[in-house]
């Protein structure tokens, strides 16, 4: 059966615990997935859930050093992994399944009884990663986030996930318990264990290490915002012989019926050595080492973006020969050949996801923190639907230079900035 068992019970105080079954697998994942990140702040709280984060690490009631509480997790060996993102934060322990028991237990520490000491010393650290995304002038060159900010404008999804190095300076530890208090209840978290586990016994564990955390309320999600103000382009000088390169497309949301059509789609111009992106630009015309393109799915929308860094010289010619094979995909010349291997690596990529306790966690866990995940067979059948016409339309609705923003961050002189800026604006 290509489906895995997939069971959630809700606790007393309103925390969503799923198990999926894989037991043909080794290893479990357990991981806590948290409605709260950048979508969720105002800009003078923004970075306070990156900021949050990384205070849970500095210890606990049981485990109250930072050394003490990591200890604990590699003798389970197991590494504490967490992150914060846009649409939710995610802490996460892989490791034996007979020890699931106590890596709950862990997470209940670490999201229950937080110490959140030695906030300076964290201060530093962050303000040292916010280091890498400025010059050294403290103009911005992360390329990622410069385009983000173009697409989503005074939106929350436009702020940056770490913030900005003026509320790193300031947040205080009344900051980070009201951000804790206000985001880190039952109701606002959803409890996912994958891997060869059962479910009841999974449900007793979590109730014992998780049945005080404090109920507190599902967190409101700022809808997305409109956007057809393309085409942008954004350029910031900056040292070196090549430029970076973000070019983003806002497209459909993961529930939108046309969004496996988008999937499809961009494995059409990258998926492998031979589809269009990396063969014609890379391989072909030399235009750049590498070239990328993903889809970011957030709650209520969905980013199609193409990256690279090329040559400075490069630049222009490289965003004119990209915008010919998208219109290439525009006019829907695909063939079934590409469109019969999509499926092909699609299928396979879905079957190994089921050998991946992560991926499954964060499927039925982080996903289900906004709706209801569709099965992997509900999926495979999508794409199997999916035909060249569905890629056409799809296309000509994302693809679009009403959707479209360029950052650049390199040393672009004048007359090249001019010639990238009418390749972009003489699209159509």
């Amino acid at each position: 059966m290509l489906d895995p068992a997939v069971e959630t019970t809700t606790l007393d105080n309103g925390l969503a615990v799923t198990t999926v079954s894989l037991p043909h697998l080794h290893t479990a994942v357990c991981a806590l997935f948290v409605k709260v990140g950048s979508r969720f702040e105002t800009p003078e709280d923004n970075g306070l859930s990156h900021f949050t984060e990384h205070m849970l690490f500095r210890g606990t009631e049981r485990y109250p050093t930072s050394l003490a509480l990591n200890t604990a997790v590699e003798q389970l060996g197991s590494t504490l992994h967490a992150e914060t993102g846009r649409d939710y934060s995610l802490y996460q322990l892989a490791l034996e399944p007979e020890l699931v028991g106590e890596a709950i237990g862990v997470l209940g520490e670490l999201i229950g009884s937080p110490r959140f000491d030695d906030i300076e010393l964290e201060r530093r650290l962050i303000l040292e990663e916010i280091n890498e995304d400025y010059d050294e002038h403290g103009v911005e060159i992360n390329v990622d986030d410069i385009a983000r900010g173009l697409i989503f404008a005074n939106h929350p999804l436009g702020q940056r996930i770490i913030g900005p190095k003026s509320n790193v300076e300031k947040f205080s530890l009344a900051d980070v318990r009201r951000h804790h208090s206000t985001f880190y209840g039952a109701r606002n978290a959803n409890l996912c264990i994958a891997g060869p586990v059962t479910h009841q016994q999974v449900v007793a564990q979590a109730q014992r290490a998780l049945a005080a955390m404090p109920a507190g309320h599902r967190a409101q999600v700022p809808t997305a915002p409109a956007f057809h103000g393309g085409p942008i382009l954004e350029h910031v000088k900056d040292a070196g012989s090549q430029t970076a390169l973000s070019v983003v497309f806002r497209a459909v949301p993961e529930l939108d019926p046309a969004y496996i059509s988008l999937v499809a789609l961009l494995r059409v111009l990258d998926d492998g050595m031979s589809t269009r992106l990396h063969y014609t630009l890379a391989d072909q015309k030399g235009l750049a080492y590498s070239v990328h393109a993903a889809i970011e799915p957030l709650a209520d929308t969905a980013l199609f973006e193409i990256s690279s860094a090329t040559a400075n010289n490069k630049v222009p010619t490289l965003v004119r020969e990209l915008l010919i094979l998208l219109d290439q995909l525009r006019a829907g010349k695909i063939t079934d050949d590409e469109l019969a291997k999509v499926r092909v690596r699609y299928r396979y990529e879905t079957l190994a996801s089921i050998d991946d306790a992560a991926s499954m966690a964060g499927w039925f866990g982080g996903t289900a923190l906004y709706y209801e995940p569709p099965s992997l067979s509900h999926r495979l059948e999508q794409m199997a639907q999916v035909r060249v016409e569905d890629l056409k339309a799809v296309a000509e609705h994302v693809l679009s230079p009403k959707n479209l923003v360029v950052a650049a961050v390199g040393s672009l002189s004048r007359a090249r900035l001019g010639e990238l800026r009418s390749v972009i604006q003489d699209w159509s």
